[in-house]
């Protein structure tokens, strides 16, 4: 799982090549993890720059009444609009986490007001700008993690991480 979170478009030969595994074995094994869902599907990590997209940020949601409809709209509505990247449902003061990449600020400012503070149960809503992200790439149960690739600025992201750069 490790070369393939580092690589997903590696063949199976390399990839069997690495592991010290038959091809035959090698596909099976690839196969029967996908089945049991612990490979979800393969991602391409997209440049956020490249695409225009530079500036990040979290904005922080909190909601009343908190009910299954409303908390499932939300989620709902915040994926279906193109500037976010993430919603996370969580505990503590806030109820959401919404990951969000836009072209500058005034189009983080209209996503904001329209999009998040316009509905009626949203009773705060706090935003945050990214500087930079710090992500661990490689998770595999039950085992230590290691560096899937050295980051471009050793000196702000540890190891086994890569540094996506700021906006």
């Amino acid at each position: 799982m490790r070369l393939l979170q580092r690589d997903a478009r590696q063949t199976n030969k390399d990839l069997a090549e690495a592991v010290g595994i038959a091809q035959s074995t090698c596909l099976e094994r690839v196969r029967a993890l996908r089945a049991q869902g612990v490979i979800r599907g393969w991602h391409a990590d997209v440049d956020l720059d490249a695409i225009g997209r530079p500036l990040r940020a979290i904005v922080s949601v909190r909601m009343r009444p908190k009910t299954t409809v409303s908390v499932r709209a939300f989620q709902q509505e915040m994926l279906a609009a193109p500037e976010v990247l993430a919603v996370w449902t969580v505990t503590g003061t806030d109820d959401f986490l919404v990951e969000v990449a836009t072209r500058d600020v005034a189009h983080l400012r209209d996503f904001v007001f329209d999009h998040v503070t316009v509905r009626d149960e949203v009773v705060d809503a706090r935003t945050s700008l990214v500087y930079d992200q710090v992500r661990v790439w490689e998770t595999v149960a039950g085992e230590e993690l290691t560096p899937a690739r050295s980051a471009p600025d050793a000196r702000q992201a540890p190891p086994g991480t890569k540094r996506h750069s700021p906006p």
